[in-house]
C-alpha cells in the first residue's frame, strides 16, 4: 500500500480507498488496513533492494540527490509566510553501472556531506566489487580507503590544484596519488576516458527516473518513514528497470 500510495501520488486515505475498490473488482475478501495503521508500521518496514544476481565484481556509481519533503514547506508558507528555507533529504544511491539497478540507498538529512556517507554504502553492498566511479565530491582520503578495502578500484577525479599525499615517492603507491600521476602524464580529458569516469553519469540518468516516476518528493511527516518511502521508491523503480528496460547495443551500418 505504502508503494502505491508513493507511485500514484496517493494521500492517506486515497491509497486506502484505491486498494479497496482494487479487492472488491478482485473479489478479494481481506480487510485493508486503514491509513493511520500503515503510517505508524511504516517506520519499522524493512526493504530489499531487488536486485538481478550478478556473476563478476560489479561497477558501482555514486551519487545523491536533493528530495523534497512535500507538504511541511506548503503548511509553513501558509502559516507563516515563504521561507528562504526548505525541507529536504537526500538519497545516497550506489547504482550498477551494467545495469541501471540501485544496489544500495541510504537517506539522511541535507546537512550530510556525500563523501560522509559513501563508506556506508559500500558496507551494505553484498559481492565483489570491482570499480566505484563518483565525482569530486568523493575525493577524500576516508573514500578511497573505504574503496581500497573492498579492492575495488577508485575512479574520482581530484581537485584541480591538488597534491599528492605522499609527494616524496616517485612511483606512487596510493590511488589517489595514482590518478594525480596519470592525470599529469595524458591530461584530465584523457584520464576519464580511459577510466570510464564518464559512466557515472548513469547514477543521475538513475535519479532523473526515480524523481520522474515518483515525483521527487515525500509525503510522510517522521524522518524514518521517509526514509523508508525512499526505499520502497527505489525498489519500485528496480523492479520497473528489470521488466521493461530495453536492451541497447550496437548496429553495424
Amino acid at each position: 500500500m505504502a508503494t502505491l500510495k508513493s507511485l500514484f501520488h496517493l494521500a492517506g486515505r486515497q491509497a486506502q480507498g484505491f486498494v479497496e475498490s482494487l479487492f472488491q473488482l478482485l473479489n478479494i475478501t481481506l480487510p485493508v488496513p486503514d491509513h493511520s495503521t500503515i503510517s505508524r508500521r511504516l517506520a519499522a518496514l524493512s526493504v530489499t533492494m531487488p536486485v538481478q544476481p550478478f556473476s563478476h565484481a560489479r561497477h558501482i556509481v555514486v551519487d545523491s540527490t536533493g528530495i523534497k519533503v512535500y507538504g511541511e514547506g506548503e503548511w509553513k508558507a501558509r502559516q507563516h509566510g515563504v521561507s528562504k528555507r526548505r525541507t529536504w533529504r537526500k538519497l545516497h544511491l550506489g547504482v550498477d553501472e551494467a545495469t541501471g539497478e540501485i544496489v544500495v540507498a541510504e537517506v539522511t538529512t541535507n546537512d550530510f556531506h556525500d563523501s560522509e556517507v559513501l563508506p556506508s554504502l559500500l558496507e551494505g553492498i553484498a559481492g565483489e566489487i570491482a570499480q566505484v566511479s563518483g565525482d569530486g565530491a568523493y575525493d577524500t582520503f576516508a573514500c578511497h580507503e573505504a574503496i581500497a578495502q573492498r579492492a575495488a578500484v577508485a575512479t574520482i577525479p581530484p581537485r584541480h590544484d591538488a597534491q599528492p599525499c605522499r609527494p616524496q615517492e616517485t612511483v606512487p603507491t596510493h590511488p589517489r596519488d595514482q590518478i594525480l600521476q596519470r592525470i599529469d602524464q595524458i591530461g584530465r580529458s584523457a584520464w576519464k576516458h580511459e577510466s570510464g569516469y564518464h559512466r557515472r553519469s548513469l547514477a543521475e540518468t538513475t535519479m532523473f527516473r526515480l524523481k520522474v516516476t515518483f515525483g521527487g518528493r515525500v509525503r510522510s511527516r517522521s524522518f524514518d518513514n521517509q526514509a523508508v518511502e525512499l526505499f520502497l521508491q527505489c525498489a519500485a523503480l528496480n523492479r520497473m528497470i528489470q521488466l521493461a528496460k530495453p536492451e541497447s547495443y550496437p548496429v553495424e551500418a
